[in-house]
C-alpha cells in the first residue's frame, strides 16, 4: 500500500443552482490522511466540510477529481462505492437520531453490518454486539431498545458502535458531538481516542470547534469557502498560525486562565460576512473579510506553499 490510506485529488464538488451559476461546495481541494492519523477538517457552517464527507462516503457523485483509498481509485466506479470500501470506510453523523432506523432495536441495527460484510458467523454475531457494546460503554440491556427509548448520547454511542461492527480501516467523524450535552461529549471523545489507539484506526475528524481539534488530532486542516487554507501538524499549528482565517479563528477560542489567553494569537476580527459561495470573490476567497489583504489578494489566488516542515498555507503573504 503507498504511503496514505486516502487522498483526495483536486476534487470538486459544485451544485447547480441554475443554467449558469453553481455553489461551489468543494473547490479543487487536494488532501491526503496517512494509517493511523486523525486529520481534523476544521471551519465555520458552510464551508464544506460535511460536503467533502459525503462525497468520499459516495452520497454525492463528484464534479471531477479523484478520491484514491487504500490505493484504489474510488471514484472511477460510477455504480457507486466497491463492497471493499463499504467495509474498510464508515461514517458517523452529526444528528445519531435522524441516522438510526427507529423501528429496529439496537441488536438489529448492529446485526446488519456485522451480516453484510460477514465479519463472524451466525452464531457469533450477538456475542459480536456483546463485544462492541462494550467497547462504546453500553450495557447489554442495550439489545433490545429502540432508539426512540434512549438519549442523544446513547443513540451517537450506538452510531458508532454500528460503524465499529464493520471493522473498517477508516472512520470519518461527522461533528459526532456537537449536537450532544457537554457532560457526554468528553466521555464520547476520550472513547472514540481510547478505540483509535487500540484498534489503530485512521479518523477524518470534523468540527467547528477549534478547542477540540487541539486535544483529538494529530494533523489539522483549515477549509473556508470550500478550499483548504492552511494544514499543520497539531502543534504547529496551534503554536503558529500562518493564515489570517485561522488566526480569527484561534482568536476566538474561549479561555479560562490567563495561562491560556497568553498561548492564543494576538485578537483578530473579520471585517465582513461570509461570501456566497455561488460568487467566491476573485483572487483570495477571504479577501473580503481579511485585515492584512494586499493588491495581489484581490485578483489573484494564492498557492499553497510549505513555509516549515509538513505545514501548508495558501496566502500570498507567505
Amino acid at each position: 500500500m503507498g504511503q496514505n490510506l486516502l487522498e483526495l485529488k483536486d476534487l470538486k464538488m459544485y451544485f447547480p443552482v441554475n443554467k449558469t451559476q453553481y455553489v461551489r461546495a468543494v473547490d479543487r481541494v487536494n488532501l491526503s490522511i496517512k494509517p493511523g492519523e486523525i486529520l481534523g477538517l476544521v471551519g465555520e457552517s458552510g464551508s464544506g466540510k460535511s460536503t467533502i464527507a459525503y462525497t468520499i462516503m459516495g452520497m454525492y457523485r463528484q464534479t471531477s477529481g479523484e478520491i484514491v483509498f487504500n490505493d484504489e481509485v474510488i471514484t472511477s466506479n460510477t455504480k457507486g462505492r466497491s463492497k471493499s470500501f463499504r467495509k474498510n470506510a464508515q461514517i458517523v453523523f452529526q444528528d445519531p437520531g435522524s441516522s438510526l432506523n427507529e423501528h429496529q432495536d439496537v441488536k438489529q441495527i448492529l446485526s446488519l453490518p456485522l451480516k453484510v460484510h460477514k465479519v463472524v458467523p451466525k452464531n457469533k454475531i450477538e456475542d459480536k454486539i456483546l463485544d462492541i457494546l462494550e467497547m462504546v460503554q453500553l450495557p447489554n440491556d442495550f439489545l433490545y431498545k429502540s432508539p426512540n427509548n434512549i438519549g442523544g448520547g446513547e443513540k451517537q454511542l450506538v452510531s458508532i458502535a454500528r460503524a465499529l461492527c464493520a471493522e473498517p480501516k477508516f472512520i470519518i467523524l461527522d461533528e459526532p458531538t456537537s449536537s450532544l450535552d457537554v457532560s457526554i461529549q468528553a466521555k464520547i471523545l476520550n472513547m472514540l481516542m481510547a478505540i483509535q489507539e487500540e484498534k489503530n484506526l485512521t479518523y477524518l475528524f470534523i468540527t467547528h470547534d477549534m478547542g477540540v481539534m487541539r486535544n483529538v488530532s494529530t494533523r489539522v486542516a483549515i477549509m473556508y469557502l470550500g478550499k483548504i487554507c492552511e494544514i499543520a501538524p497539531t502543534e504547529s499549528f496551534y503554536s503558529s498560525p500562518l493564515h489570517p482565517y485561522t488566526k480569527m479563528l484561534l482568536s476566538a477560542i474561549p479561555v479560562i486562565s490567563e495561562e491560556e489567553e497568553a498561548l492564543k494569537p494576538e485578537k483578530t476580527v473579520s471585517t465582513g460576512e461570509i461570501p456566497s459561495p455561488v460568487n467566491v470573490p476573485e483572487g483570495c476567497s477571504f479577501n473580503t473579510r481579511c485585515n492584512a489583504k494586499k493588491d495581489i489578494c484581490m485578483h489573484e489566488e494564492p498557492k499553497m506553499k510549505e513555509v516549515s516542515p509538513g505545514h501548508f498555507v495558501k496566502c500570498h503573504l507567505y
